[in-house]
């Protein structure tokens, strides 16, 4: 990972890692940022490159971040944070080149219960990818390629 976010109000401290990097991202790094022992249910999801897309064969793929990218990334966590009861809160993006099987996004919510742990995870993901400037350059085993939610 690249850098860390610093909390410094309290929904601040509950978000325990936000990085963007062109290394492969570890699971285990994001999983041990949100645990806690007052945490009763954690909820992970792992967005990986898919062999296909729109009926055609993925051949690989590339993320290019925006430079304010990380810092809307932070704010994201900071809101779910605030929204939902959660005790913490960690999202990673991996940017250049993958290929199929590559994990290009993981973030994790821990929680007292486990319906908040979900809530806030989805809301978490769902966000990410429609308010961080993170494109997506797909190319197809064709040749052919195309942008996807390039804002």
């Amino acid at each position: 990972m690249t850098s860390r976010v610093t909390p410094v109000t309290s929904d601040e401290a509950l978000v325990r890692l936000v990085d963007l990097s062109a290394s492969p991202l570890d699971v285990a790094e994001v999983l041990a940022a949100v645990e806690d022992a007052t945490a009763g249910g954690l909820n992970l999801f792992i967005g990986r490159v898919r062999n296909h897309d729109h009926g055609q064969t993925v051949d690989h793929l590339e993320y290019t971040a925006h430079p304010s990218a990380r810092e809307r990334l932070h704010e994201v966590a900071r809101e779910v944070a605030a929204e939902f009861d959660v005790v913490a809160v960690a999202a990673v993006h991996r940017t250049g080149s993958l290929v199929v099987g590559d994990i290009a996004v993981v973030v994790a919510v821990s929680a007292a219960h486990r319906g908040e742990a979900y809530d806030a995870s989805r809301a978490l993901i769902d966000r990410l990818k429609q308010r961080v400037p993170v494109w997506k350059h797909q190319v197809f085993a064709d040749g052919a390629d195309e942008w996807v939610n390039a804002l």
